[in-house]
C-alpha cells in the first residue's frame, strides 16, 4: 500500500520527511495541508495537531522524528542511521537540533518575513527576530562549523538523518531573507549548499520556490 504523507511541503517537518522518502526511493502520495484549523479527524491522528503525518495503511506515525525511525525500518537501504551505537546517538542527537534550535531559526524568519503579513495580518515581529539573530543564531551555527570540522557531513563522514534535519529548516531561514556569513562560518555555508544540492532536497527546494513565487513571496 503506497505510504501518505499530510503536510504542507513549506514546512522544515514535511521537507524533512519528503526528504527521507526521495533518499530511501518510497512511493508515496503527498496531501499539502497547513496546520491551521485542521479537522477533528486529523486530530484523532494526531491529537497535537501538527505536521506532518504518516499514514500506511491503518498504521499512523505523527512526527517527523517518529517518521524518520518507522520509514528507516521499512527500508533500511540507504541507511539514515549509523550502526554504531555511538554514531547512532550522535545522529538522533543532531537530529533533536535541527528540529529544535535550527528549526526555531528557520521559523523565525520564514514566519516573520513571509507568512506574518501574507497570512497572518500582521507585521514581523521585530523583537523576535532580533533575538534570534543576535543569540540563537551565533550559538547554531557556531556548533555546526565546530562539529563539522573537516567532514563533509556532520556524522561519521556519511548523510545520515542529522544531515537532514539540520539543513531542511536552513531553507526556511532563506526563504525568510536569511543568508549564513560565510567569513565566520565557512564550512557551514559549503555543507548546507552540499545537503541542499543532494536530488532529494534540491528538487524539493525547487518546489518551495515556485510555490513562494506564486504567492508573491
Amino acid at each position: 500500500m503506497t505510504l501518505k504523507l499530510t503536510g504542507a511541503g513549506l514546512s522544515p517537518y514535511v521537507r524533512k520527511v519528503r526528504t527521507i522518502l526521495a533518499e530511501k526511493g518510497l512511493a508515496y502520495e503527498h496531501e499539502p495541508m497547513m496546520p491551521f484549523g485542521v479537522s477533528d479527524d486529523y486530530k484523532r491522528k494526531h491529537p497535537l495537531g501538527k505536521i506532518p503525518l504518516i499514514e500506511d495503511g491503518d498504521r499512523v506515525i505523527p512526527d517527523s522524528s517518529a517518521a524518520a525511525v518507522y520509514l528507516e525500518r521499512i527500508q533500511p537501504s540507504p541507511a539514515l542511521f549509523p550502526e554504531d551505537p555511538y554514531l547512532h546517538a550522535r545522529a538522533v542527537w543532531l537530529e533533536e537540533f535541527g528540529d529544535s534550535a535550527v528549526t526555531s531559526i528557520g521559523g523565525a524568519y520564514f514566519q516573520e518575513n513571509v507568512l506574518a503579513r501574507a497570512f497572518f495580518k500582521r507585521e514581523p515581529d521585530a523583537a523576535r527576530l532580533e533575538k534570534v539573530t543576535t543569540e540563537e543564531i551565533p550559538r547554531a551555527f557556531d556548533y555546526l562549523e565546530q562539529t563539522l570540522e573537516d567532514a563533509d557531513y556532520l556524522v561519521g563522514g556519511r548523510f545520515t538523518i542529522a544531515d537532514i534535519a539540520c539543513v531542511s529548516p536552513l531553507a526556511n531561514f532563506a526563504y525568510g531573507g536569511g543568508a549564513i556569513d560565510a567569513k565566520r562560518w565557512p564550512r557551514l555555508v559549503a555543507y548546507v549548499e552540499r545537503v541542499q544540492g543532494r536530488p532529494s532536497m534540491k528538487a524539493l527546494i525547487e518546489e518551495d520556490r515556485r510555490a513562494l513565487s506564486a504567492m508573491g513571496g
